[in-house]
C-alpha cells in the first residue's frame, strides 16, 4: 500500500467514526496496456465558490439528490430539497421545497423536461419507513404531487428506490411496486406477484424492471424491458444463476453489472458487467466484462448490494464502459491508477490512459461532448486538492480541466463515502448523501455540499 493509499485510509477512518457506517471498496480487475499521462497545462486554477451549510442533527439523516439546471444546481437536504445559484454564492437558497421526512431516494438524473422522482418518509405519521413517493419539478422548484401506494387493507407500501422511465414513475422495494403517470393518475398498484419487482431503472425513453422469479436461498433474475404504461414486457433477459444482486447501469445501451454473492468476494457489489441487447423479445448477451482478476490487479467500481440502480465510479457511452482499475497497468508507471476502456459487444478492453501521480482517477460522467469525465482524487499526503479530467473516447488522450485549490484539500478528501459528483457549466459539485452530526475527529465543519470552479 502506497503512502498516499494509507494516508487517506486513515482519514476515511476517521470519518466512519463520524457517520457510523461506511462502504465496501474491494475492487475488481482490469487489463493491460499503457499510455500517456495526459496534458496539465490548460487546466484552470479553481477556487472554492460556494458552500451548502450541514443541518445540525444528532444522528445521521437522508438527502440523497444532487443535479444542476440551466439556473440553478438544486440540492436534496435535510426534509427538503434547495435549489442554489450556479456558483452557490452567498449559500443562501432561491427557492426551498419543504417535505413531510427524511429524503430515502431520487432519481439520479432529471429528465428532458427537468422532472426527478424522490422517495421520502412521513415523519408525522411513521418515520421510519419510505412511504411517500413525489415528483419534483427542478425547473420550477415545486413538489407537482405526493403519492403513496396502499395495499388492498388500506396500508401504505414501503419502497426502497425510485425512478422516471419513459414518462412514468415507477417505485419497488421489498414489499411491493407501484407506477404513476407523470401526471399522478395510478398506473399499476400493488400486488401478490410470484415474481416481485425488486427495482427499477428509467430514463427518458425506457423502463427496465428486475424482477427475481427464485427462493430466498436460490434468487433467479430477470431483466425486463417494459413497456412504461401498462408493464407490459418488451424484452426479457434471465440473469446467469448464481446472481445475487444486479444493478442498471446504463437503460441504452442496457447493461447491468451482476454480483454472485459470497462466491466471488472483492467486487464492490459487482463481479461482471454484462451488455444485453434487449431489441428483441428474448434478450441477448453481447458480451461479459469480469471485474476480478486480471493482469494488472481490478478494477474500482462501488454498486450498492441491494440497489438496482446506484452504481458510480462508472461511465458508459453508447459502445464502451470506462473504468478506473486500482493499480496502474505499467509495473513502472508513476500514476496512481489507469483510466480504461471496454469494447461494450465484444467485453475487451479498447483503450486505456494512464492516470495521474497526484491522485487516483475516477470516471464521473460523461460530457455533452461525448468525453469521459473524471476525478482526481484529492492527496491527503501533499495537502493537494483534487483535479477534473476530460478522456476523449477516440484517442484515449486526457486533458486536465481544472485544479482545485489545496486550502481545502481536507474537506474535499472527506467526501469520500456515499458521495454524488457532477461537472457542468465549469465547475465541479459535489455534495454528500446524507446529513451528519458534528465530527469529534476534526476542527473544521464539514458541509454537505461544495462547488469548485474559476467562476
Amino acid at each position: 500500500m502506497s503512502r498516499k493509499a494509507a494516508a487517506l485510509g486513515s482519514l476515511i477512518a476517521a470519518a466512519l467514526l463520524l457517520s457510523g457506517c461506511g462502504e465496501s471498496d474491494d475492487d475488481g480487475s482490469g487489463g493491460g496496456g499503457s499510455g500517456d499521462g495526459g496534458s496539465e497545462s490548460a487546466a484552470a486554477e479553481a477556487k472554492l465558490l460556494g458552500q451548502v451549510p450541514m443541518a445540525k442533527v444528532s444522528e445521521m439523516s437522508g438527502a440523497m439528490g444532487m443535479w444542476t439546471t440551466d439556473k440553478n444546481f438544486v440540492k436534496a437536504d435535510l426534509k427538503k430539497i434547495a435549489g442554489y445559484p450556479l456558483d452557490l454564492d452567498g449559500g443562501k437558497a432561491e427557492w426551498q421545497i419543504p417535505l413531510s421526512g427524511e429524503i430515502c431516494w431520487s432519481s439520479p438524473e432529471p429528465t428532458k423536461e427537468g422532472l426527478v422522482a424522490v422517495l421520502f418518509q412521513d415523519a408525522a405519521k411513521d418515520p421510519s419507513v419510505c412511504t411517500e413517493v413525489g415528483l419534483v419539478d427542478l425547473n420550477k422548484g415545486k413538489l407537482l404531487w405526493q403519492k403513496q401506494a396502499v395495499d388492498e387493507y388500506g396500508s401504505p407500501q414501503m419502497f426502497d428506490e425510485v425512478t422516471i422511465g419513459g414518462g412514468t414513475v415507477a417505485a419497488a422495494g421489498t414489499s411491493a411496486d407501484a407506477g404513476w403517470k407523470v401526471s399522478g393518475e395510478p398506473l399499476w398498484k400493488p400486488s401478490d406477484d410470484t415474481c416481485p419487482v425488486e427495482g427499477y431503472a428509467g430514463s427518458d425513453d425506457k423502463l427496465i424492471a428486475l424482477r427475481d422469479c427464485g427462493e430466498a436461498e436460490t434468487p433467479q433474475l430477470t431483466l425486463q424491458t417494459i413497456d412504461p404504461a401498462t408493464r407490459a414486457v418488451k424484452s426479457a433477459y434471465k440473469l446467469p444463476a448464481g446472481t445475487e444482486y444486479a444493478h442498471v447501469v446504463s437503460t441504452d445501451p442496457l447493461v447491468v453489472a451482476a454480483d454472485g454473492g459470497d462466491s466471488k468476494k472483492g467486487s464492490s457489489g459487482a463481479s461482471e458487467f454484462l451488455t444485453v441487447d434487449d431489441s428483441a423479445a428474448r434478450g441477448k448477451l453481447l458480451s461479459t466484462i469480469s471485474t476480478v482478476g486480471g493482469k494488472y490487479g481490478k478494477y474500482k467500481l462501488d454498486c450498492p448490494a441491494t440497489e438496482v440502480a446506484g452504481c458510480q465510479q462508472v461511465a458508459v457511452t453508447k459502445d464502451t464502459l470506462f473504468l478506473g482499475t486500482s493499480e496502474p497497468g505499467s509495473p513502472s508507471s508513476g500514476a496512481e491508477n489507469d483510466l480504461v476502456a471496454l469494447d461494450l459487444r465484444t467485453g475487451k478492453e479498447s483503450g486505456r490512459s494512464e492516470g495521474s501521480d497526484g491522485g487516483p482517477l475516477t470516471p464521473i460522467g460523461v460530457a455533452d461532448d461525448g468525453k469521459v469525465i473524471a476525478y482526481q482524487e484529492a492527496d491527503v499526503v501533499d495537502e493537494a486538492g483534487g483535479a477534473v479530467w476530460a478522456l476523449d473516447p477516440k484517442t484515449y488522450k486526457k486533458t486536465k480541466l481544472q485544479q482545485n485549490p489545496s486550502s481545502t484539500y481536507e474537506m474535499e478528501a472527506r467526501f469520500t463515502t456515499e458521495r454524488r459528483m457532477l461537472f457542468a457549466g465549469d465547475r465541479l459539485y459535489i455534495g454528500g448523501e446524507h446529513v451528519t452530526a458534528p465530527s469529534t475527529v476534526f476542527k473544521k465543519k464539514q458541509p454537505l455540499a461544495a462547488v469548485f470552479g474559476v467562476k
